[in-house]
């Protein structure tokens, strides 16, 4: 009789080490905050985009309250999926969110692997058929997803030492830049397009986007060593380093390169900005450390993500299927999670991939926040006041940057619209029917019993 398949999430307990967790974190963070966001907030608010990194760095930081105060209580690796279950149960609140998450992180993985064929392309004086950005991005896609069908300490092993490079060569870029730049001055008077309150908070949101990877250590969870302590400790570390390396590489960029040609070159801003300081042999140094910064957030979100998934699939909040693929559910929401993020790479632009990921998370971040008031204050030991703080700071954010997308793409409004709605109720059926299934066994089982 052949044994039967083991289909259940198979979690390593203490494989992850604070480093190593570091590592992943900032990895998701720095890959898709520099390389691509910057060009993108300083179309929507000028030069004063280092200022709103550092805007966004004040949102996090409130934000990651919650997020500690639930890890150090329930460390686990469906992280967020899991936080939400503790707040709000088996309801739609729970599914809804957590889809909302998956989806913000599958976007993410696209949004840097376009990045990552956005920057290769600079080697080769760039992509004018716009046909090789996407087959890189979906090339680099399959590489991590191979690397990920190899176990937690390959995976460590790989996010460490590609974040250790790609840290060091991004100082260097932002001390050089700094250091050399040219006469172009940094004039904090001009604004940017719509050149008001909301564009700034709309900027702000895009870099929020930058520093959302901390939540990918929170999907580390009980794989960390000693989690209850090191899950904290990684995520304020990890944004710790994020602020100083943002702050120094967005004045870099501003030093270099007028307004016009940040925006006229947003989606490989840094390469451009490396040219006037450094030249060609910039140009070189800053796209293979766009290269290593964007592989290793593939890498680092396709691991954390498709364990949140597995959870949610084990809680019975969201539908499954094995669709005739061996092995346990983790390597099947690896696929999946696969799968989604090449649809996004091939056919969506770096802008309208960006907008959807923003929306769906800061909606998701203030279900957790409320969370935490609502119903798990007294557990988690937390202060009401910096959760209420985070959800103000959440909606200013969330508002600017709504605002000026219906001005100026209220297509990608309408597209998170209608894909939340259609996510709401699908969530509802599946949950009404997991019920119905659940109390048919209960009946029967206890017919069966008499």
């Amino acid at each position: 009789m052949p044994k039967e398949e083991d289909r259940t999430t198979q979690y390593q307990e203490g494989s992850l080490t604070l480093a190593g967790t570091v590592m992943l974190g900032t990895g998701v963070m720095i890959g898709a905050g520099i390389f691509a966001l910057t060009g993108q907030m300083a179309q929507m608010t000028g030069v004063l985009f280092p200022l709103a990194f550092l805007a966004a760095a004040v949102i996090v930081s409130f934000s990651a309250y919650s997020y500690i105060k639930i890890s150090n209580a329930y460390p686990s690796a469906g992280g967020i999926g899991m936080y939400l279950h503790k707040a709000y149960g088996n309801r739609l609140p729970t599914a809804f969110n957590a889809l909302l998450m998956y989806f913000s992180m599958v976007i993410a993985q696209s949004f840097l692997a376009r990045t990552f064929g956005a920057y290769t392309m600079q080697l080769f004086g760039g992509d004018e058929s716009g046909r090789m950005v996407p087959i890189l991005g979906v090339a680099l896609i399959l590489a991590a997803f191979v690397i990920n069908l190899m176990g937690n300490r390959r995976i460590e092993k790989v996010a460490s030492f590609i974040g250790i490079l790609k840290i060091g060569g991004i100082l260097i870029f932002g001390l050089v830049g700094v250091w050399i730049a040219d006469s172009i001055p940094i004039d904090f008077s001009r604004a940017g397009e719509a050149g008001d309150v909301g564009s700034f908070l709309g900027a702000t949101a895009l870099g929020i986007l930058a520093f959302k990877g901390f939540t990918t250590i929170t999907n580390s969870g009980s794989e960390v060593k000693d989690p209850h302590r090191n899950v904290g400790r990684a995520i304020m570390m990890s944004i710790a380093a994020c602020v100083v390396i943002y702050t120094l590489v967005g004045f870099a960029v501003a030093s270099n390169l007028s307004l016009a040609e940040i925006i006229e070159t947003r989606n490989y801003s840094l390469a451009a900005a490396a040219r006037p300081a450094l030249g060609d042999y910039g140009v070189w140094f800053t796209v293979a450390i766009a290269i290593m910064a964007t592989a290793g957030g593939i890498l680092a979100s396709i691991f954390a993500v498709s364990r949140m998934l597995a959870m949610l699939t084990e809680m019975k909040l969201v539908p499954h299927s094995h669709f005739g693929m061996p092995g346990s559910i983790q390597k099947h929401t690896l696929v999946y999670t696969v799968v989604l993020g090449l649809i996004l790479t091939a056919f969506f632009d770096l802008s309208r991939i960006a907008a959807l990921g923003i929306v769906f998370y800061l909606i998701m971040d203030i279900a957790i926040h409320w969370g935490v008031i609502r119903y798990l204050r007294e557990e988690v030991e937390a202060r009401a006041w910096v959760p209420s703080t985070a959800i103000f700071l959440d909606l200013l954010a969330l508002g600017g940057f709504v605002w000026v997308k219906l001005n100026s793409d209220p297509f990608v409004i309408g597209v998170a619209v209608v894909t939340m709605i259609v996510i709401a109720i699908g969530g509802q059926i599946f949950l009404k029917r997991s019920a119905g299934a659940r109390q048919s066994d209960q009946e029967e089982s206890h017919a069966h019993h008499h």
